[in-house]
């Protein structure tokens, strides 16, 4: 026996992708476009129906037939799949509930994505379109043995077209579509002798925008990428097999990353944005924390004259007197998105046959990089609300302060300089998104009319990893399967960055006055942006698993499976915002000022940059048992059971410091499967049924504190039925059908605090905007139901505040009594500005005179109970059906038209659920039509995809607080028509 190395690990099973006829054991089979299907479950060649487990497998034909021309095209056919864009340049493929529901640099991905069996890394995979595959199968359920890494939701197998021995071949394709979209693809097989051969293929795709920029009067979101592959393949004897391949894909263009922003506006500026729904709206600006660290309530407890501040939390903010518009696809920004990427993937493998055994030993090398801008707000801010901060900066620029404040304008010139160069009413100068963290003050500014703010994700990472496996072919009841693989990725920079024109005229202002106050030469506060980076992740990982399987007759057979697996990560993270004092005229960094100070391994201590170094390893054993039983050589019954697991990581440093987990656990699934695979009437009809059920243990949830995703715990109960079937009445029709229904809860009490709520639901809290670095935290009295203890609390508070009366402040803040939310925005509690810190203080000092039990304030917010509520991005019913005709015209052409509809059911974006979080149901429908000519050497056909243009939400993401609350979301691309023709020699 010699199994196909070709498929890795994988697992196959029938799926209604891939409907298959009854046939002759052994005989090869063909699903019903005619692409082979090549089933090696276990590592040995099996029949696709006897393959006791739920994998989707699509030939090429498949592909192309059902217009999956991408990866996330895959969650239109399959049951329990779904597919989404995320916040940070990433994508969820969920599968059964489970997904990427963990953001960060040392999060793994619960879907384990592989080429050709080898796990990729932090790949661009899903962001070109398939080109030369020989299929792509999706395996799902927990990987407990045999695939690369273990993933918890299961896996995608990309495996690409090999060079065909002895042959010529070749084939082209051109596509025009709306959008002005061009699109080829090329392949080219040469033979070398009998026993070698190479395959190159490539793909290039251009068009122009899907989104129309009112403001600037351009588009934007579009794409220009290439790809492109090359295959060497080698049988120098019968029983060994050599396959090389190099493959790298490049990107560079205005795509977007985050698509739009909805927001149910929060007047009070407290939130940003309410709780009940979500509006075509803008957020109110002064929830951010450029509003709060530049208005006059803030600069008066620094005892900076107000007349600095560029607005009031009481007055209009600058997203006022602007409109949304309501189509996703059409928004107003003063900034143009910048987009690149690039991966480089080298993989080589070695398989031979030794008769009783086969070995397979593999290896891959994969490098990307990524670079990504975009507009923060997707909105134009007002800069007539800065017009006197801005007039007061030039004035004491200019020595208007020099009379009280000798010498002063020498610490205002270079902020006025740098940032209105050409006076207060000229062009205003942001800081770009650089290294340095020297920004605007070292020269490397963007100026222009407008108030900018804008933010940037960028990354480059290298891998590699090599496995083994030894596979026997015993003629007797008993075979094996040994193997073992060694992982390692290094990321050597990744960055979040956010930018924006009032961090710029903060950092100089306020670092104006502390350098001035403290006697140090002329200084701003470094660095004038947000940067979160991680600059050394090493991840190392090594599995060592194995498989037996025992045949009790014909009909009957067990199969069992262990892996140990471990997993070590060390990270290296800094983050920095206006941090500390950076001299002008400061080269090279920000960093080698002398005023920072470093705090290295301990993120709990204050200081003037956090700086953290830390490292976390895991040990797990998974497994899984399996048995079937033939009814009959075309019905099968299985029952199986098996552990998943996803490593766990470690939480990135904040800025401002709040507490949080310093790293997050391990995901464990133990998941039971039941299923029946059925074919009849020598293939007229197949119906394969699954039932499953998960057990999920530490389920890894994101949420945003302080501009930073940080993860966290907790467990889940899932279950859920997937139906496929195919109806082929005669050999030119053909009708396929899905439908799954998944159910999905938090088992298990588990307490967070909700981002839109900081209250918790409770009508006697307060939620707090703190003035210093816009974060919430909430006040809530001992004794429940005492909103009156509360609120009097918080106005004493402020009192004090107001009037000088806290050390370190000045007085004259101004802060206002508590207010109430709107009645239709879902909040209970009541709000105010005010200072958490200073809140606290008062709370343990005077908290029992308002209230017997005393005061309590919530830094993190008021948690409360998710226990039953549903998993973010787990629709509860899935239904996909497809029809396809075949007409035979005159000199053996064809003409196949084909329909295909796919419906995904609501679903929550959010752990939270709540109709602000969730996502309503949507069905998209792709159709074409193609003209085959003799002996299938060339077609021409028309296509349409997303035949009703829905703008249907696919997935959806809260930010923080200081960033005003505010929903991104994501849609399905719009509708897109063109046609194609192509050629085969």
């Amino acid at each position: 026996m010699k199994f196909n190395a070709l498929i890795g690990s994988s697992i196959l099973a029938v799926a209604v992708a891939t409907p298959a006829f009854a046939q002759d054991e052994g005989a090869p089979q063909r699903d019903a476009f005619g692409g082979e299907i090549v089933v090696t479950a276990q590592r040995q060649s099996e029949r696709l129906q006897d393959v006791p487990i739920a994998v989707s497998a699509f030939s090429s034909e498949a592909l192309e037939a059902q217009q999956i021309k991408t990866p996330s095209d895959l969650q239109l056919t399959l049951p329990n799949v779904t597919f989404t864009k995320t916040n940070f340049t990433g994508a969820s493929f969920t599968i059964r509930g489970i997904g990427d529901l963990c953001v960060g640099t040392t999060c793994d991905s619960a879907t384990a994505i592989h080429l050709n069996g080898d796990p990729l890394f932090s790949t661009r995979l899903f962001e070109t379109e398939f080109f030369d595959l020989e299929r792509v199968e999706v395996l799902r359920g927990p990987q407990g043995t045999l695939f690369g890494r273990n993933a918890t939701s299961g896996v995608v197998n990309v495996i690409t077209a090999k060079p065909k021995l002895g042959a010529f071949e070749a084939a082209a394709e051109g596509e025009y579509g709306n959008y002005n979209s061009i699109k080829g693809k090329a392949m080219v097989n040469i033979p070398l002798g009998e026993n070698a051969g190479i395959r190159v293929a490539g793909i290039y795709l251009n068009r122009d925008g899907y989104t129309k920029n009112l403001f600037l009067g351009n588009r934007f979101d579009d794409r220009d990428l290439y790809s492109v592959r090359g295959s060497f393949r080698w049988e120098p004897t019968p029983d060994t097999t050599i396959d090389f391949l190099a493959s790298y894909f490049h990107e560079k263009d205005n795509r977007t990353r985050i698509q739009k922003q909805q927001c149910q506006r929060d007047p009070t500026g407290i939130l940003g944005c309410l709780n009940t729904r979500r509006d075509n709206a803008p957020f109110n600006g002064n929830a951010t924390f450029t509003a709060a660290l530049t208005s006059q309530e803030f600069l008066a407890t620094q005892g900076i004259p107000t007349a600095f501040a560029l607005g009031s939390l009481y007055g209009p903010d600058v997203y006022a007197n602007t409109t949304i518009p309501s189509d996703p696809r059409v928004v107003n920004s003063a900034f143009t998105p910048q987009y690149f990427t690039s991966e480089l993937i080298l993989q080589g493998e070695i398989e031979h046959d030794f008769g009783p055994v086969s070995l397979q030993v593999s290896g891959q090398y994969q490098k990307v990089k990524l670079n990504s801008l975009q507009d923060y707000n997707s909105n134009v801010a007002d800069r007539s609300l800065y017009a006197t901060g801005l007039a007061t900066l030039q004035a004491g620029a200019n020595g208007a302060f020099d009379g009280i404040l000798p010498g002063f304008s020498n610490y205002l010139a270079p902020v006025a300089a740098a940032l209105i160069p050409d006076g207060p009413t000229g062009d205003l100068c942001t800081s770009q998104a650089e290294e340095t963290g020297l920004g605007s003050f070292g020269g490397n500014s963007i100026c222009g009319p407008n108030s900018l703010q804008f933010d940037r994700s960028d990354q480059y990472n290298s891998s590699w990893s090599a496995e083994a496996i030894l596979t026997s072919d015993f003629d007797g009841a008993f075979n094996f399967l040994l193997g073992g693989i060694y992982a390692d990725y290094h990321l050597t920079e990744n960055s979040y960055y956010v930018n924006a024109f009032p961090i710029d005229y903060l950092s100089g202002v306020l670092g104006a006055f502390n350098s001035y106050a403290n006697g140090l030469p002329p200084s701003f506060l470094g660095s004038p942006f947000y940067r979160n980076n991680t600059d050394d992740l090493k991840i190392k990982s090594y599995g060592i698993f194995g498989e037996t399987y025992y045949e009790f007759n014909d009909r009957l057979k067990l199969t069992l499976g262990l892996r140990y697996n471990h997993d070590e990560k060390s990270v290296v993270a800094r983050t920095a915002l206006a941090s500390f004092l950076v001299p002008f005229g400061q080269t090279g960094s920000a960093f080698d000022s002398p005023f920072v100070v470093t705090y290295d391994a301990d993120p709990g201590t204050a200081g003037n940059q956090l700086f953290q170094s830390r490292d976390v390893s895991f040990n797990k054993l998974t497994g899984r048992a399996v048995l079937d039983f033939k009814l009959s050589p075309d019905n099968l019954l299985y029952a199986s059971y098996s552990r998943g697991y996803k490593s766990g990581g470690i939480n990135p440093p904040l800025s401002p410091i709040f507490s949080v987990p310093e790293s997050f656990k391990p995901e464990q699934v133990d998941a039971f499967e039941i299923g029946s695979k059925n074919s009849f009437d020598n293939g007229k009809l197949q119906l394969n049924l699954t039932a499953f059920y998960y057990k999920y243990k530490d389920l890894q949830l994101s949420r945003i504190v302080a501009r930073t995703s940080v993860n966290d715990n907790v467990d889940a109960d899932i279950y859920g039925v997937e139906v496929e079937g195919m109806v082929r009445p005669d050999p030119d029709w053909l009708i396929n059908l899905g439908f799954s229904y998944l159910h999905t809860k938090v088992s298990g009490d588990s307490f967070f605090s909700n981002p839109r709520d900081f209250g918790g639901g409770r009508s006697d809290a307060v939620i707090i905007k703190d003035i210093t670095n816009a974060a919430n935290c909430a006040v809530a009295p001992g004794t429940a139901g005492n909103a009156a203890g509360s609120n009097a609390f918080v106005n004493f508070v402020n009192s004090e505040i107001n009037a000088g009366n806290v050390t370190g402040l000045s007085g004259g803040a101004g802060l206002q009594p508590t207010t109430a939310f709107p009645a239709d925005g879902g909040i209970a509690s009541t709000g105010a500005f005010s200072i958490c810190q200073v809140l606290q203080g008062y709370a343990d000092a005077a908290g029992a005179l308002f209230d017997p039990n005393g005061i309590e304030v919530y830094s993190a917010g008021i948690p409360v109970n998710i226990k039953g509520n549903k998993l973010p991005q787990a629709p509860n019913y899935k239904f996909s059906a497809g029809v396809q005709y075949t007409a035979h015209l005159g000199g053996d052409m064809t003409l196949v038209p084909r329909f295909d509809l796919a419906y995904t059911g609501d679903s929550y974006g959010n752990i939270f659920n709540g109709n602000v979080n969730k996502i309503k149901g949507y069905a998209q429908v792709n159709a074409q039509i193609q003209l085959n000519g003799a002996e299938d050497r060339w077609y021409v056909k028309g296509f349409v995809q997303n035949l009703f243009d829905s703008n249907s939400v696919t997935g959806l993401y809260v930010t923080d607080q200081s960033s005003g609350n505010y929903t991104n979301i994501f849609t399905l691309e719009p509708r897109r028509y063109g046609i194609a023709a192509g050629v085969k020699f």
